[in-house]
């Protein structure tokens, strides 16, 4: 008979040794998010995924907060993280780990991330943008390359703990 599997069932780490297990290369920039919902989703999906930081800059907002906290269930505690008011000192502080800077954006040389073939070899930091705005202009110069999901319906973008989740995975998946 099939039953849905109890918490104990479930055999997940615990953040102590969440906090010593090796992560995928992969670090994701919240680039002036205004909604603490989409932080939190956005740091409960790293942890599922064990993305090895997340970034938040700007006025995305920072932990602890309740808010932050209902949507993250804890994740805030397992994933490391830093806030940096400006998204270019991030992203040139992780070039300078060698670290590829991929925007997800809809832009005039975005490529489809189905497109995008992802190295194993290499590092990758994922940047999402504002609700409305997307990425900050003063930072699309400073940008590797940009990946958009591909999206059939009338609308014309994701929530971005959707598309982050979406994102996520597809680097997960290649870099696990």
């Amino acid at each position: 008979m099939v039953h849905k599997l109890k918490l104990d069932e479930l055999n997940r780490i615990d953040v102590e040794t969440f906090k010593k297990t090796e992560k995928i290369p992969l670090v994701i920039i919240l680039d002036n998010i205004r909604s603490m919902h989409n932080v939190g989703a956005t740091f409960r999906t790293a942890d599922a995924f064990l993305i090895e930081k997340i970034i938040l800059c700007g006025i995305t907002p920072q932990p602890p907060h309740r808010e932050i906290h209902k949507a993250a269930l804890g994740a805030t505690e397992s994933v490391d993280w830093n806030h940096e008011k400006d998204i270019n000192t991030a992203i040139n502080n992780l070039k300078s780990q060698g670290f590829e800077i991929v925007g997800i954006e809809q832009t005039n040389n975005s490529q489809p991330i189905t497109d995008f073939t992802i190295d194993k070899a290499k590092k990758y930091a994922l940047i999402l943008g504002n609700e409305v705005e997307g990425i900050s202009d003063e930072a699309l110069e400073n940008i590797d390359t940009f990946l958009e999901i591909p999206q059939l319906g009338t609308k014309h973008s994701l929530n971005v703990s959707v598309c982050g989740g979406i994102v996520m995975w597809e680097f997960a998946k290649a870099l696990k």
